[in-house]
């Protein structure tokens, strides 16, 4: 025997806070992964030049104004 499931939308107040909490629960704001830059300790995303000294892979790429 095969069920004929449909779903259908439900009234609000006929969902729960905790179940409309655990849906949502995955809708929080993720931290970005940030590493620190091995020249000056400069908190930046992973693989770009570092904004605040200009260097990458401990190399000097970019002039900076200090």
């Amino acid at each position: 025997m095969r069920l004929n499931i449909q779903l259908f939308a439900v009234p609000a107040r006929k969902v729960s806070k905790t179940r409309k909490r655990l849906r949502r629960s995955h809708n929080a704001i993720e931290v970005k992964g940030l590493v620190k830059c091995p020249s000056c300790g400069e908190m930046i995303k992973p693989h770009r030049v570092c904004p605040k000294c200009g260097s990458y892979k401990k190399n000097k790429v970019v002039e900076t104004e200090e």
